[in-house]
């Protein structure tokens, strides 16, 4: 039996896509996708307590999330297509690729939930390094795409104290003015998820002129 056969179809796209995340890694295109995708909770917003135990049971927030889906592939595929070849050793058939995909999955969620904890316990910068969204004000800003108008924010990019970038949406503070790509901001508040900055440009820009 090989991973090309039908019956091994949803394992071998899983390898695929886990190939895909491998390729991001490589690239920094990850660093970049993690950006774009963080979101706080909204203010008073509480994980319940069943929600609670079902994130600490998959290992969700242990890890960064793109190695925690990169090791849910991998568990899946793996115990996918082992599950395949032992049916089909004791059975002398492997089931159908959707029965296979849907145990394969049910086993691996939580399998990979106990995979997940050793590999956070080497990992503790991801929890002394994590910042909240309060944290970025008063932090420089770059104007990443577009023009920061009122009522119409533009993408910048923040680097926290610990060196991290983060893609916030930014408007300007001063509502008559605006933030053009490249501009650099000082983010003075934020509203929600939307900051608002203010153009400056450092005194130190001025040394030596």
């Amino acid at each position: 039996m090989t991973l090309l056969e039908p019956h091994n179809l949803p394992f071998l796209i899983a390898f695929g896509a886990l190939a895909v995340i491998a390729l991001l890694q490589l690239t920094g295109v990850s660093e970049v996708v993690e950006g774009a995708g963080e979101f706080d909770a909204p203010d008073g917003l509480e994980v319940g307590g069943f929600g609670e135990a079902l994130t600490t049971l998959l290992g969700l927030g242990r890890v960064p999330l793109l190695i925690w889906l990169a090791m849910l592939l991998f568990t899946f595929a793996t115990v996918g297509v082992i599950g395949q070849a032992v049916l089909t050793g004791v059975l002398g058939a492997p089931l159908s690729a959707g029965w296979a995909a849907l145990l394969a999955g049910a086993a691996a969620l939580p399998l990979n939930g106990i995979a997940v904890r050793p590999l956070a316990a080497i990992m503790p910068q991801d929890e002394t390094t994590a910042v909240g969204l309060d944290d970025l004000v008063r932090r420089d800003a770059e104007i990443q795409i577009g023009t920061a108008r009122a009522g119409s924010p533009a993408r910048a990019k923040v680097i926290d104290r610990h060196g991290q970038a983060h893609f916030v949406m930014v408007e300007p503070h001063d509502q008559t003015l605006e933030l053009n790509a490249g501009d650099t901001v000082l983010l003075v508040r934020r509203e929600g998820q939307t900051f608002f900055g203010v153009h400056y440009e450092s005194p130190l820009l001025g040394l030596g002129t």
